[in-house]
């Protein structure tokens, strides 16, 4: 069996949940905040990139980070383009830690139109496949934002989505479509209504060959997505964790049945800078593990 089909094989069967290491851009500097490193420790985007992949590179290579409970990774590309342990980051994730890279590959966000964010053009992205699939990379990962419950915006996010996803799969990648509901949204359980019912028609218009994942918000209503985690053309649902604390994100995930987490700031929420080597791998282990245990609930 060769790689490709081996990490088709983990992401479809084995218990687990993706770790999401992709800020990018503007996030950075939050997620360093967070971390316990200040803005004043960095000058220029350079030293900034360097200190969040030491940060990544603390989070991969703590002993607690490996495929036994960890499915999946997502990268920045700057992250990618970078070494763990002298090995290609995606190269040392999965050969050393078997967990299978990907690679977020959108650009960030438009201004809001119709109660929605879409993603900004990215007019590289064929160029930027070939690199990924050339370093070891999986899949992908893009994400848009629902702010409002409009028909009209919704339609337009998945449309994008959706069409960029069948680039993507045409690359030989697996796309990871992220039509993220804001959970501020005023009318989440509507929003997620439209969302549902509009993914599970593409999701039926795509040939037996296409196959995607989605990265969803944890819904108001339990086990919503349960139509699109059994579709055919659906290798795996995931949830993003979209602000909520890591308990509350836990305790959402663990009542959709079939759902794993593809968390972010709740995988590191307590981390720090500052902790040792014995504290940082001992937080690692136990949230980590909680993460786990909510995604085979």
């Amino acid at each position: 069996m060769n790689r490709f089909d081996q990490q088709r094989r983990k992401m479809k069967t084995q218990d687990g949940f993706i770790a999401a290491l992709d800020q990018s851009g503007g996030s950075t500097p939050k997620a360093l905040n967070l971390y316990g490193i200040k803005s004043d420790a960095w000058s220029g985007d350079e030293q900034m990139f360097a200190l969040v992949h030491q940060m990544r590179t603390r989070i991969v290579t703590t002993p607690a980070f490996n495929g036994d409970r960890i499915l999946a990774a997502i990268l920045f590309e700057n992250t990618m383009d970078r070494e763990v342990e002298g090995r290609p980051t995606a190269d040392y994730l999965w050969n050393v830690k078997r967990v299978v890279p990907f690679l977020k590959v959108d650009k960030g966000l438009a201004d809001e139109q119709d109660g929605v964010q879409l993603m900004k053009p990215m007019p590289a992205l064929a160029a930027l496949l070939d690199k990924a699939r050339g370093k070891g990379i999986f899949g992908t990962k893009m994400r848009s934002v629902v702010k409002q419950a409009n028909r009209a915006g919704i339609e337009a996010v998945l449309d994008q989505q959706f069409e960029i996803g069948r680039q993507i799969v045409a690359a030989g990648l697996v796309p990871i479509i992220e039509p993220e509901v804001d959970i501020k949204c005023p009318d989440k359980a509507a929003a997620e209504a439209l969302l549902e019912a509009g993914i599970v028609r593409r999701l039926d218009a795509l040939k037996a060959d296409q196959l995607v994942m989605l990265k969803l918000t944890l819904p108001e209503q339990d086990n919503l997505y349960a139509g699109c985690i059994a579709h055919r053309s659906c290798l795996r649902v995931v949830a993003l964790s979209g602000g909520y604390s890591r308990d509350e994100a836990n305790r959402r995930l663990a009542r959709q049945k079939g759902m794993v987490a593809s968390f972010s700031r709740a995988l590191v929420e307590g981390l720090t800078a500052q902790m040792s080597d014995a504290a940082f791998d001992e937080a690692m282990d136990a949230s980590i593990q909680g993460i786990f245990e909510a995604s085979r609930a």
